[in-house]
């Protein structure tokens, strides 16, 4: 038995420990059957509020609902025995004020039984995580493109590709971790700026489009799988089983239609007597 299928399930303390050691592995999962495939490799699984696009077809993560999350978190629950599952709280459950946070993230753990919660935003929303933190609520924060901010910064572009932008971006990560936060996602930004972040804070830094630099990396687990239609630049197909399913379904279709579906072996005969 190898020592990856002998350890206990991952703590937000332990990625806190992980700063600058071994990197961290982490993908997205919606799902119990995929959140089981992904915890033997896998150190965190987030539930990202990306299911929104991924599941449900919309163009934007915003409509999504906080019993949406806790509904995919607690399938997700299912599946993994080691990795560390974090959900992601959804634009509007978090925002009104740091009670209406910890109402919202109280709920998360108690319905779903995740590890932590993940929330948008950087100086604004220090005061929130701080109170979180203080509460017994796990939090790993999220700089760079904010994806529930898209009706304001207006696009899904990278952030910091000029060195006079730098400036707030640190500042949000800076106060993210100062605040108390156990990782910070860095999403989107210039290389040489997420390189920087990550030696000026002092929690793990999960890359998603920044530098192989930060202390770990994360990808829609869609994405690296080929099931996505359109990725952004900072993929890496790791698989192509769209066209596979494709094929399999146009296979089925073709066989029902002949009704050479079922066969023999897949049919119930008479009990003997």
């Amino acid at each position: 038995m190898s020592l990856q299928s002998e350890r206990r399930r991952l703590t937000a303390p332990d990625i806190r420990a992980r700063k600058g050691g071994d990197p961290i592995v982490s993908l997205t999962s919606y799902h119990a059957h995929t959140a089981r495939l992904v915890d033997k490799y896998c150190d965190v699984i987030l539930v990202g509020d990306s299911l929104g696009m991924v599941m449900h077809g919309l163009e934007t993560t915003i409509p999504v609902t906080l019993d949406m999350m806790i509904l995919q978190g607690h399938a997700v629950m299912r599946g993994p025995k080691q990795a560390l599952v974090v959900v992601d709280m959804p634009f509007g459950s978090y925002e009104q004020s740091k009670e209406q946070a910890f109402a919202s993230c109280a709920r998360v753990l108690k319905e779903t039984t995740c590890g932590a919660i993940k929330l948008e935003g950087g100086v604004r929303m220090a005061e929130t995580i701080r109170f979180l933190a203080e509460r017994g609520v796990p939090v790993m924060g999220h700089v760079g493109l904010t994806p529930q901010a898209i009706n304001t910064i207006g696009s899904f572009r990278a952030q910091g590709r000029e060195e006079k932008d730098w400036g707030p971006i640190e500042d949000d990560a800076k106060s993210v971790a100062e605040a108390g936060a156990f990782s910070l996602v860095i999403e989107a930004v210039a290389e040489p700026l997420a390189r920087r972040i990550t030696g000026q804070v002092a929690i793990p830094t999960i890359g998603i489009g920044a530098s192989p630099a930060c202390d770990g990396q994360i990808l829609v687990l869609e994405d690296m799988l080929g099931l996505s239609p359109r990725v952004p630049k900072f993929v890496r197909r790791y698989g192509d089983i769209g066209p596979g399913i494709e094929a399999a379904v146009a296979g089925y279709a073709k066989d029902v239609r002949a009704r050479a579906f079922p066969g023999p072996d897949q049919v119930y005969g008479m009990k003997k007597k």
